[in-house]
């Protein structure tokens, strides 16, 4: 079937499809809140009633959608004005910036990303936003590192020799195969470990033990040798690969042929593999305008459902955010199918600027999809954007990000034949017993994923430690309980057993895709991802909204930060906020309350509100002290990297304590150079 279009050379034809499922494996005042921010513990507190909320977003704040030429003419200010920017910024002389990406807000204000470098290398872990108004004031500036770019030296010590063969070690780990240099050591300045240091950045090619292919990036100190950092630039996922019926797509006409080549999203082309592992493959092309018969084997079949599926993201981040194409340029990203040989995987890379899907086991079931494309193309937009490091914190909530927007376009594609849901790979059955594979109102629920933060949480697989933040999206749009969506029933809990009451998914996906946008780095952890929403929602709707206080519930509902209130929830609360300081590398100090009018013993949920100012929180091991001297540790020295400030809830065990007497809260600082004081701490009984 064919249909006329209104560019020449362009149809929009429907492609017969029958429903097919897939098997897969894990895919693989507001200026002021915008700040690093650093937890290192348990995160919860007693809420307050959980809003109902309904205000309407500030229409001055949100995005413009701008065309590719009006982007390209504000990177063009930006950059003509970048020397001015960087000396209002007051960095130093041998920094300089770099465009990287500019938003704009109907109010005027701009956002602009920049990456750094100094002395004429680049610095990585030191790009920042700067927000500016219409009046081209600084209103506010989001860092990756507050460190100021100082390294001691840019000479290097070790051979790049040294760091060749390091990361070539590190890329054959893990049964990776075939591993080679695909860069060769460059020098660069590496900031996002803490202090700035000289370093050099090497990536490795090859396989990952499942066939996907490899680009480790693995940086090394260059005064040293020891490795300082590495991680995956090569991005994988799964979704929901039941296939989407007779769809629309935009095709091209040549002559008397057709391809699948859509001219009304930046030339977005689909490509048939055939099996290969490198290239692009060949174009798909047939003398008709009608693709795949709903059959694996029909190779079109998922060259046509890949088409289908970028079309909708490219739509969908249009129509709802604004954005034209992943880097905001009307540049189509293009797909790949047919990757490997029973490949059980699709990915996203930035070298090629493409997704690409295996065929799945026994090459019989493609992993195509509405919200494989999404979560793929996805990767590309966070990269091109925050561009979170796919490691530790900052990679769980990369991942999480792919599955939030892969989750959001489903329920935008409105296909009656992949109904929205909140289930990732609901339908492909990789368990054997019909269960999805991840479950964003309980990850846990998978057996891998976690559903809540916790310390440890960055040293876990990326798609494990996206639990979380898949958590608090649900959590926010839709609320804790029991309830029923689009005929799928969901129960989900919170970290602290206290209710969180929706919003409604349309304002929860316009926060996260702004705090992505605007306020995010690539280091950004998860007390940062909590700072950067909060911020976004008090733009969008204000700092004493009720969506402002959903958000900090839901948080909280995760252990990411406290309920909104005094305590919250009818419980008693004892606080000191007399400053005290730290003694650099000293002995211990402590600042005490005293709780009195108690009955009995303290709970087993005791929760202890910890604001610690401090130049490196790793150096400082905190404690609460019981009334009879029993200690208990709230973060261990070495633990919370080198970021600043410690600002978090811990929840503590305490039943075996009588609740009345002199508390303490007692914290040490064990290595030399940095300094800070405890600004409050505070004791909440619920």
């Amino acid at each position: 079937m064919r249909s006329s279009s209104s560019r020449r050379g362009t149809s929009h034809r429907r492609t017969p499809h029958t429903p097919r499922r897939t098997a897969a494996v894990a895919l693989a005042g507001v200026a002021a809140l915008i700040a690093t921010a650093v937890q290192g513990g348990t995160a919860i507190a007693a809420p307050e009633k959980a809003p109902s909320a309904a205000t309407k977003a500030n229409p001055g704040s949100e995005s413009v959608r701008l065309t590719p030429a009006q982007r390209a003419a504000l990177i063009r200010e930006a950059d003509a004005g970048k020397a001015q920017t960087a000396k209002d910024l007051g960095l130093g002389a041998k920094e300089k910036l770099v465009v990287r990406d500019v938003l704009k807000d109907r109010d005027g204000t701009v956002h602009t990303r920049y990456e750094r470098t100094y002395d004429g290398l680049p610095v990585l872990g030191g790009d920042l936003v700067v927000e500016s108004t219409k009046t081209d004031a600084t209103a506010a500036v989001v860092k990756a590192t507050r460190a100021a770019i100082k390294p001691a030296t840019t000479k290097t010590a070790v051979p790049a020799a040294k760091a060749r063969q390091q990361a070539l070690t590190a890329g054959e780990a893990d049964e990776a195969k075939n591993a080679d240099i695909n860069r060769e050591p460059r020098k660069v300045i590496w900031a996002a470990g803490g202090k700035p240091v000289v370093a050099y950045e090497t990536v490795v090619g090859g396989f990952q033990h499942d066939g996907t292919p490899q680009e480790l990036h693995v940086v090394t100190d260059a005064t040293t040798g020891e490795k300082l950092f590495e991680w995956e630039a090569i991005e994988t996922g799964t979704g929901n690969t039941v296939y989407s019926g007779t769809v629309d797509l935009t095709t091209t006409q040549s002559g008397s042929t057709y391809n699948l080549t859509d001219g009304a999203r930046g030339n977005h082309k689909t490509y048939n593999l055939n099996r290969g592992t490198s290239g692009t493959g060949t174009l798909f092309s047939g003398p008709d305008d009608v693709w795949g018969n709903g059959t694996p084997s029909n190779l079109e079949s998922a060259g046509a459902d890949a088409h289908y599926g970028a079309a909708l993201t490219w739509d969908y981040y249009k129509n709802v955010h604004g954005r034209s194409g992943i880097r905001g340029d009307g540049v189509g990203a293009y797909s790949r199918v047919h990757y490997g040989n029973n490949y059980v995987n699709a990915f996203w890379s930035d070298s090629c600027f493409c997704m690409t899907y295996g065929d799945g086991s026994g090459n019989a079931n493609p992993l195509t999809s509405i919200d494989v494309a999404a979560h793929e193309m996805t990767h590309g937009l966070t990269s091109n954007t925050a561009g979170l490091n796919y490691s530790g914190e900052s990679g769980g909530l990369n991942e999480a990000t792919s599955d939030i927007f892969g989750s959001t376009v489903e329920f935008y594609a409105n296909n009656s034949s992949d109904v929205g849901d909140y289930l990732i790979g609901e339908e492909i059955n990789i368990n054997g017993d019909g269960t999805p594979l991840r479950y964003m109102d309980k990850p846990s629920k998978d057996g891998s994923s976690k559903d809540s933060w916790y310390s440890g949480i960055g040293s876990i697989d990326v798609h494990y430690s996206s639990g979380p933040a898949n958590h608090f999206f649900y959590l926010l749009s839709e609320g804790s309980g029991t309830k029923t969506i689009n005929g799928v029933t969901y129960n989900s809990s919170t970290s602290d057993g206290l209710p969180v009451t929706g919003i409604g998914r349309d304002k929860a996906e316009k926060i996260w895709f702004r705090a992505l946008t605007t306020k995010f780095t690539s280091t950004t952890n998860y007390a940062g991802a909590r700072t950067g929403t909060l911020a976004a929602t008090g733009e969008l709707y204000g700092t004493d909204s009720a969506e402002y206080k959903a958000v900090q519930h839901a948080w909280a509902g995760i252990n990411v930060g406290t309920r909104p209130g005094d305590g919250g929830g009818g419980g008693t609360s004892f606080e000191n906020t007399a400053d005290v300081a730290i003694p650099d590398r000293g002995a211990a100090v402590t600042s005490s309350v005293t709780v009195s009018g108690r009955t009995g013993n303290a709970p087993s949920n005791l929760q202890v509100a910890v604001d610690i100012v401090h130049t490196y929180i790793g150096d400082l091991k905190v404690d609460l002290v019981a009334p009879d001297g029993t200690a208990y540790t709230l973060k261990g020295y070495g633990t919370g990297g080198s970021a600043d400030n410690l600002s978090t809830t811990y929840t503590v065990n305490a039943s075996s304590e009588v609740a009345n007497g002199v508390w303490k809260l007692r914290v040490q600082d064990n290595a030399a150079v940095d300094t800070g004081y405890i600004n409050s701490w505070k004791l909440t009984f619920p």
